[in-house]
C-alpha cells in the first residue's frame, strides 16, 4: 500500500516530537524537595534567661500535650473523610460530617497556638520576640501541607 510523501512526511514529524518529549522527560532534573527546617530548641535559639526558661516550660508542657492530642483526632477524622469520599458508595452526609468535625478541630488548634504565642510573647523581650517572629514566618513561608506535595509530584 502506497502513501502519499506528505504522510510519511508528517508521520516522522510526529515520531521525532513524541521521542523529543520522551527524551526531555526523561533526561530532566528530578525535582528535589527541599530538606526540612533544622530543628531548633527554642529555649537556646531565643537566649532565654533561666527565669524565662522555667516560665516557658511551664506554658509549653501542657501545650504540647494538647496539640499532640488535637493533631491525633484531626489525623482520624481525615482518615474517616477519606474513607467516605472512596466508598463503593460515598455518603455526602456523612463526608459533610467528617468535614465539619476536622474544621472545628482545626479552629481549635488554631486558637491553641495564639493562645500560646500570646502567652510567650508576654515572657519575651523585644529581640527575643522579633526573633521569634522571623523564625515564625520563615517557617510559614515553606510550609506546604502533605497534600500539596503529594499532587506536585
Amino acid at each position: 500500500m502506497k502513501h502519499p510523501t506528505w504522510i510519511r512526511t508528517l508521520l516522522a514529524v510526529s515520531l521525532a516530537l513524541n521521542l523529543g518529549i520522551l527524551a526531555a522527560l526523561v533526561l530532566r532534573p528530578a525535582r528535589v524537595a527541599p530538606p526540612p527546617a533544622p530543628a531548633v530548641h527554642l529555649p537556646d535559639y531565643l537566649a532565654l534567661t533561666p527565669g524565662q526558661r522555667t516560665r516557658w516550660e511551664a506554658l509549653e508542657a501542657p501545650f504540647l500535650h494538647d496539640l499532640s492530642s488535637n493533631w491525633d483526632d484531626i489525623r482520624h477524622r481525615r482518615e474517616a473523610l477519606v474513607r467516605h469520599i472512596f466508598a463503593a458508595a460515598p455518603d455526602r452526609a456523612a463526608i459533610d460530617a467528617e468535614q465539619a468535625a476536622i474544621v472545628r478541630l482545626q479552629a481549635a488548634q488554631q486558637q491553641r497556638v495564639i493562645t500560646q504565642l500570646l502567652a510567650e510573647r508576654e515572657l519575651l523581650d523585644t529581640a527575643q520576640r522579633e526573633r521569634l517572629l522571623q523564625l515564625l514566618l520563615g517557617r510559614y513561608a515553606q510550609e506546604a501541607t502533605e497534600e500539596e506535595l503529594l499532587h506536585r509530584k
